[in-house]
């Protein structure tokens, strides 16, 4: 009777990741070329890992009462936490993942508060405003990567928290437009301001001019800023996760690159990245197998720092309850 369960725990497991893996799949471009060059052991995971956070976003966005659809994630969060998974493929796999990988909850608790702020349309007054947002929809699902990597260390954690700013920063340079045409401006209000941009201007007749384009400029240098940070992390990640890091990075980037080149026009025009450029960056992620192993202890950004602060009390609730 025991071999049975065990047997039957296992087919539902590969049944359950099969959902994950077809949602990573059908999911972003990009990271899924990035985590193709993650190792094996950590596909599943990565998947899992995923497949919850487009869920999640989907269940806030696509449903029609943002305050009961927040509600309903955070009982399944709990649930999941509880060792309890509601009977879902995908709560199941992450339940799986945040048990083995020690996840704190409080890393899915405000990836779900970011979430919360998209449904409401939030603007944000200010760059620390855009961070702290930032903070929560990408450097969560940074932290969270850096776990299931087996690294818990502080500084490590920090710059993949930076690498987390800087892909939504690019993120939202390049969907200026599409974001106004759906009722959002994430640029900050203050730098639109002086820029001489109205930002009710722009969400009622989105058009490129000049002081748009110099305000895109000026996020994406952010975002670079943040790139720069979270390289000198690079050579602290596991051997055989370095690729697939280095990778995303520099596929990201590459978008900026590209709405640069577009005149920081990411109004009448969206930037892409062909598979052959992306191929190519992927080749130049290379180098960075030859990096010396090396720790970064720079302490983490301001608005990210919650994150990193709580897998370091989780670590200390552990070995308090050893």
């Amino acid at each position: 009777m025991h071999v049975r369960a065990q047997a039957d725990r296992k087919e539902q497991w590969r049944a359950d990741l099969r959902v994950c893996h077809e949602i990573l799949r059908n999911g972003s471009k990009s990271f899924v070329a990035a985590s193709r060059l993650l190792p094996k052991r950590l596909h599943d995971g990565t998947a899992a890992l995923y497949a919850f956070c487009r869920v999640a976003d989907d269940a806030v966005d696509l449903g029609s009462d943002v305050r009961a659809a927040i509600v309903r994630l955070h009982e399944r969060l709990d649930r999941i936490y509880a060792g309890q998974p509601e009977n879902e493929a995908v709560d199941r796999a992450f339940c799986n993942v945040v048990e083995v990988y020690g996840i704190p909850q409080a890393i899915p608790r405000a990836l779900i508060e970011g979430f919360e702020w998209d449904a409401e349309r939030r603007s944000y007054a200010s760059q620390q405003d855009l961070e702290a947002y930032c903070a929560r929809v990408a450097s969560t699902v940074g932290v969270m990567m850096t776990l299931l990597f087996g690294e818990r260390s502080p500084g490590l954690l920090a710059r993949a928290c930076d690498l987390g700013l800087a892909m939504q920063l690019t993120n939202i340079c390049r969907d200026v437009g599409e974001d106004a045409r759906a009722g959002r401006v994430y640029l900050p209000l203050d730098w639109l301001a002086e820029a001489g941009v109205d930002a009710s201007e722009l969400l009622a007749r989105p058009t490129t001019s000049p002081a748009l384009a110099s305000v895109v400029k000026r996020v994406l240098a952010l975002a670079d800023t943040c790139y720069r940070r979270a390289d000198r992390g690079m050579a602290h990640y596991p051997y055989d996760c370095r690729l697939g890091v280095r990778g995303a990075r520099l596929i990201y980037a590459e978008i900026g690159r590209v709405v640069a080149k577009n005149g920081y026009d990411s109004v009448s025009t969206r930037a892409y990245t062909s598979k052959a450029r992306k191929l190519f960056l992927l080749v130049r992620a290379l180098p960075v197998l030859l990096r010396p192993r090396r720790v970064n202890n720079e302490p983490p950004h301001p608005e990210v720092k919650f994150l990193v602060d709580a897998v370091e009390n989780a670590k200390r609730g552990e070995r308090a309850f050893r």
